[in-house]
């Protein structure tokens, strides 16, 4: 989804709008324009950043394509969002493996918010760190969010981070929306079998030590395959003959809460 309405991957059929303007199916110098706006975050941050660039080449190199300043005030401006991400202006001559895994990724995100985008998206932002860097790398990059209002599409597998840093969320299974409902909601108020499943999977440090673990039986089918039939329909206890003829389509359950399931 993520690299559908990047423009990464062509899209086949629907809409997709910023700002009310169309962007399914732009040219490649339209689309260009539009990347100022819309702008992603990495789950490696190594792998973004060539080897042989230095930390200033990688930060200033945005603001210089787009012309939005010249080059002495575009490294002023670099060493001024540096400081908001807690990292000082020596950072700018280094390469990216003289930094730390949790550094990489700030200079990922001061880069993505230097632009000042509508729209963010973040990939597994936080999963290659340590969980100490994590609570640090999300505390600021909710701070940064929050000073540029910026709309962020955040993919994760972590519920209970997602749980705590979002406002809502879209579950998804083989590339099928299954249910959306706010994030405070997840562990009380979930209905698809799907999500249900997840919660129960996330262990707490006053979880029950007797609790059963009920885990997800069976194999997931070929996403091909799954375009006619609920796309769950093979690892649910509560699956019928139903579910194997037909895709349920999202239904609204309540106030911002959709679910696509006949058994609900």
């Amino acid at each position: 989804m993520a690299r559908v309405i990047a423009g990464v991957e062509q899209a086949t059929q629907g809409s997709i709008k910023l700002m009310d303007e169309e962007i399914a199916h732009l040219t490649s110098s339209k689309r260009k324009a539009i990347y100022k706006n819309m702008q992603m975050i990495f789950q490696n941050a190594i792998d973004v950043i060539s080897p042989r660039m230095k930390i200033k080449t990688f930060l200033l190199e945005p603001l210089i394509n787009y012309k939005m300043m010249s080059k002495q005030m575009a490294l002023l401006y670099v060493v001024k969002i540096l400081k908001k991400v807690r990292l000082t202006e020596e950072v700018l001559e280094k390469y990216p493996h003289q930094l730390s895994g949790g550094e990489l990724q700030r200079v990922c995100i001061a880069r993505a918010f230097s632009l000042n985008p509508k729209v963010l998206i973040c990939d597994e932002i936080t999963s290659a760190l340590d969980v100490s860097v994590q609570d640090d790398v999300m505390k600021l990059f909710i701070e940064m969010q929050k000073e540029y209002g910026t709309a962020c599409l955040f993919i994760c597998h972590d519920l209970a981070l997602v749980s705590q840093y979002t406002e809502r969320v879209m579950v998804m299974y083989l590339g099928h929306i299954v249910e959306v409902l706010e994030s405070y909601k997840l562990g009380s108020k979930a209905l698809h079998p799907y999500t249900q499943s997840l919660m129960q999977s996330v262990l707490y440090l006053d979880t029950n030590r007797d609790r059963k673990i009920k885990t997800i039986e069976g194999e997931p089918g070929h996403p091909a395959q799954m375009t006619t039939v609920c796309p769950f329909c093979m690892r649910c206890s509560k699956a019928t003959s139903r579910c194997y003829k037909e895709n349920p389509k999202l239904k609204k359950i309540g106030q911002r809460h959709c679910v696509a399931c006949f058994e609900v």
